[in-house]
């Protein structure tokens, strides 16, 4: 999860929010907190991608579908890379279900390959599969990944996967509200998190505690605000949103790298930070 980024897939809002007028006709559908302004969106995007373009040697941008809606600019959802290829996923948000064929489409014809897909009534999202290290992988259960689609994502990853770390995740704001395992917890460095310690069942923190993680707090008003959602680019170098400064002091304090961008329009409104509207290829 922190790996120097080697190669990978975003999606301009050109191709998913695509205009204003569609934003105002869609916004409520996909339960955002508010309609997007769509030329802030694009100011705002344009610093994200500098700082996407700046770090990474390859990235590649999901082209427009009429499978897709204004959820897909957060392409670490539909699927999951693993050393043997992708795994798609058929997400739980109805308005998203389909979002997994474009995907898949577009990564086969870059010559990235498919290990398999979940299939009904399976249920998974990227955002609930996270890796603790090459062989060990932790995977939020909840209402977005279901038993069934945890199954099926072992039967997949049997041969490359030692250990699966289930993890119960809380009702939270609801069935409605996007509560993934990577909502409280993201990898910043290789022995560092930031995380939201109230959602996070005490077994699960006190293995991370045990693996050496030191687990940097968000508090509630920064939580809400995304910042548990940070993208890190190789390990102590992170994106981060701006308006969370306690998180962002801590992990300066700490010696590691902090860009922020505004995303009140682009990531807050839609729920999605930076790990949202990236899906990382390859890491090295």
């Amino acid at each position: 999860m922190v790996g120097k980024i080697e190669s990978i897939l975003i999606k301009k809002p050109e191709q998913a929010f695509i205009s204003q007028e569609n934003l105002n006709n869609t916004w409520e559908e996909f339960k955002y907190f508010g309609c997007p302004d769509y030329e802030k969106v694009l100011e705002e995007y344009a610093v994200f991608e500098k700082y996407i373009k700046e770090n990474v040697e390859n990235v590649y941008y999901l082209p427009q579908d009429d499978r897709t809606g204004l959820d897909s600019i957060y392409t670490h959802d539909p699927l999951k890379i693993t050393q043997k290829g992708a795994i798609y996923f058929p997400m739980g948000k109805a308005l998203r279900s389909k979002e997994y064929l474009a995907t898949k489409a577009y990564l086969e014809s870059i010559g990235v390959p498919t290990l398999g897909e979940i299939k009904a009534p399976g249920k998974m999202e990227g955002g609930d599969v996270l890796w603790i290290d090459e062989k060990t992988v932790a995977i939020g259960r909840g209402y977005r990944t279901n038993d069934e689609g945890i199954r099926q994502f072992k039967e997949l990853t049997k041969d490359i996967i030692d250990e699966y770390i289930i993890v119960p995740m809380p009702h939270g704001e609801g069935e409605d509200a996007c509560l993934h395992l990577m909502s409280i917890i993201s990898f910043v460095d290789t022995d560092k998190a930031v995380v939201y310690s109230k959602f996070m069942p005490v077994f699960f923190r006190e293995y991370l505690l045990e693996k050496g993680f030191t687990l940097i707090e968000a508090d509630d008003d920064e939580y809400d605000y995304l910042g548990t959602n940070l993208l890190a680019l190789e390990p102590g170098k992170v994106i981060l949103i701006k308006g969370c400064p306690k998180v962002e002091k801590k992990l300066k304090d700490l010696g590691l790298t902090v860009m922020t961008y505004e995303g009140k329009e682009l990531s807050y409104r839609g729920t999605g930070g930076p790990t949202c509207l990236t899906c990382p290829i390859t890491r090295l």
